[in-house]
């Protein structure tokens, strides 16, 4: 029997992840380690599972992940949307409860970068009048 599998890419900052949805128990592997183990923090694997619980398929597959660049918060993020995508592929109905949540839409917001003559982006060193 031939590997049927979903795949969905997701961007957030400067992260990618690459999802790869299988039929299977529900077990999460990212990047070769387990998903407990890849994000420490319960805030972000709570960003990742946010699709799987909107439409009820926790349990239904095993979801494998690579992700590459940025940190911990933005390959949260974009694992989010890569396991939204290939939902998508799997069963296109789901596509307004995903859509209803902001699930399909790619956060556009990007580092800035650091400015010459200032200490960042935004900040300025401090004015003296005399």
């Amino acid at each position: 029997m031939p590997l049927v599998q979903h795949l969905g890419t997701g961007r957030r900052k400067t992260a990618v992840a690459r999802v790869f949805l299988r039929s299977g128990k529900g077990v999460i592997t990212v990047n070769g380690r387990t998903f407990e183990h890849y994000f420490p923090s319960e805030a972000a694997r709570a960003i990742v599972r946010q699709p799987l619980l909107a439409t009820e398929t926790a349990d239904k597959f095993d979801i494998l992940i690579t992700t590459d660049g940025g940190g911990i918060s933005g390959q949260a993020g974009a694992a989010k949307l890569g396991i939204a995508r290939a939902l998508l592929e799997f069963n296109s109905e789901l596509r307004a409860k995903l859509k209803g949540l902001g699930l399909l839409t790619r956060d556009p917001r990007q580092h800035e970068r650091k400015k010459y003559g200032q200490k960042g982006a935004r900040k300025r060193f401090q004015f003296s009048k005399r």
